[in-house]
């Protein structure tokens, strides 16, 4: 493993925080290796067939970045890792109330850090990335993985693309996340409809066209209005190796934490941040046993999971579209919401399967103490009473390692981020809940850093079946909740059934849905 240091330089514009003081930054490449035929990386799909190096090991490398204190003796000997969404840093934003602005991925000024919050606590923050196939963007964090092939020739497999044009009424280009191994259309289908579950209308060939191997042009269909769903069945190739993305957190925050590089010191803890696909990436990672590193050290004694519901994330596919995430709408068949939704180990009567995102970790003895939190829209979107309930909608017992939160009655990611998504409070009937994220996190952060060094836990603040807080969605009656004048009753919930992904389009298992709370 080796660092690449490509910038070393003052950070927040030369700030001061309290008695921990300056902080530097540190950016760069991170160049790593794994063992393809090391037990705990062989449930990486498509490792096997990803190009070696002369030691027969596939090589990556990520951006990453460290803000820490200048004088490394003033810290708190605590990493923060961030883990990146999509590219971009959250942290500052997420807990020190940073506004999200042109320098947030590459903190240079001193309202980049907020209000200073984890500088003051002393925290070293260590970010990468690792997601490929991320849109190149100035200031993202990018990831180099390498491309699965079949003895060297190329991988070819049906994908599948969801587009939705809006409200084009001209040709639209659509990107394709992967290549198309041949541009012949009748190679591919392409199907429109109104709803999610509605039937699918064939486009005709004259109505959309490649423009290139990684786009295709759609006339709008006559008669599907906003928000119709097009659908692209098409031979793709160059699968990348997607889940080598839990490979490069678990080395590079080992790397960080066990091998002291930067004259940082050992760190006593590492606790991980993930908001939204962080945070379901976080929950994926410890399923599949990352939180071990190649030598059986542990990787983080606490993790921040927050509003990712029971979800998890599409990366360790042989075709994953990870930035896509699962909606009563869009995305609605993608493969990051299946079995299993608990933190404990539970059997599914759906589908006979047995297993909990802390399966491997309690079998490792590398379970960390996990803070999880969820919006009000988790609950309708991302199906979050299957944290708590079992298939009968009955109260189930949490692992000691675990407490639940819930901020009630915000949305998905809080004011600060639907701000910046230019959605901040249009609806005159339901405008946005104004709470800020920030405080709140900021105490179960402490709680978290205080837990992971042996100090009691606040107990749990989730909805429950036994106490009335959790309750069916519908009738609407059951919800307690009034007739208003002009307001609107949620009509849908994201449901879920099992899924068949052996078919394209995938389908949806009889007899199997979930029952949703």
């Amino acid at each position: 493993m080796k660092l690449e240091i490509q910038r070393r330089e003052e950070a927040f514009a030369g700030a001061s925080f309290g008695s921990v003081g300056r902080y530097e930054k540190i950016t760069g490449r991170f160049h790593g290796e794994v063992d393809p035929k090391h037990s705990l990386n062989q449930v990486i799909v498509n490792l096997d067939r990803a190009p070696v190096n002369a030691s027969g090991r596939v090589e990556y490398s990520v951006d990453f970045c460290v803000l820490a204190p200048v004088d490394r003796a003033a810290g708190n000997q605590r990493i923060l890792f961030d883990t990146s969404n999509r590219g971009d840093k959250l942290a500052l934003i997420d807990i020190n109330g940073a506004e999200k602005g042109p320098t947030s991925n590459d903190p240079v000024t001193a309202a980049d850090a907020g209000n200073g919050y984890l500088m003051r606590e002393g925290y070293t923050l260590l970010f990468c990335a690792w997601q490929g196939g991320v849109a190149p963007e100035e200031q993202k964090m990018m990831a180099d993985l390498p491309i699965a092939t079949d003895g060297g020739k190329p991988i070819v497999a049906t994908s599948r693309e969801e587009i939705v044009l809006g409200q084009n009424t001209q040709p639209a280009a659509a990107p394709l996340f992967y290549p198309a191994a041949t541009q012949e259309q009748d190679e591919a289908t392409l199907t429109v409809r109104q709803q999610e579950s509605d039937p699918r209308t064939p486009v005709a060939p004259s109505a959309w066209r490649y423009v290139s191997e990684r786009a295709i042009e759609i006339d709008p269909v006559p008669g599907f209005g906003t928000g119709a769903l097009y659908e692209l069945i098409y031979p793709a190739r160059d699968p990348i190796v997607m889940g080598l993305g839990f490979a490069v957190v678990r080395d590079i925050v080992s790397f960080f934490r066990y091998e002291t590089p930067l004259e940082l010191g050992a760190a006593e803890h590492v606790i991980a941040y993930g908001r939204s696909q962080p945070g379901r990436f976080l929950r994926e990672f410890l399923r599949l046993g990352f939180n071990r590193d190649e030598a059986g050290r542990q990787v983080f004694d606490g993790i921040y999971a927050s509003i990712a519901g029971s979800r998890r994330i599409d990366l360790n596919g042989a075709f994953s579209q990870p930035g896509r995430f699962h909606r009563q709408h869009e995305d609605h068949l993608y493969p990051e919401d299946q079995f299993p939704f608990t933190y404990g180990t539970r059997t599914d009567p759906r589908t006979g399967k047995q297993d909990g995102i802390l399966a491997t970790a309690k079998a490792t003895n590398t379970c960390p103490k996990i803070i999880h939190i969820d919006s009000s829209t988790e609950f309708w979107q991302g199906r979050s009473s299957l944290l708590v309930t079992d298939e009968e909608g009955r109260d189930i017992e949490q692992p000691e390692e675990v407490r639940l939160f819930l901020f009630a009655g915000t949305q998905h990611a809080g004011p600060v981020m639907l701000k910046h998504l230019g959605i901040f409070s249009q609806d005159p009937v339901f405008p946005v809940n104004t709470v800020d994220y920030a405080p709140l996190n900021r105490s179960l952060i402490k709680a978290l850093e205080r837990w992971v060094s042996g100090e009691a836990p606040p107990e749990s603040r989730f909805p429950r079946v036994d106490d009335g807080t959790l309750v069916a969605p519908f009738p609407q009656s059951t919800q307690g909740c009034p007739q208003i004048p002009g307001a609107r009753y949620p009509a849908v919930i994201n449901r879920l059934s099992a899924m068949n992904y052996e078919t394209q389009p995938p389908t949806a298992i009889p007899g199997t849905e979930y029952n949703l709370l």
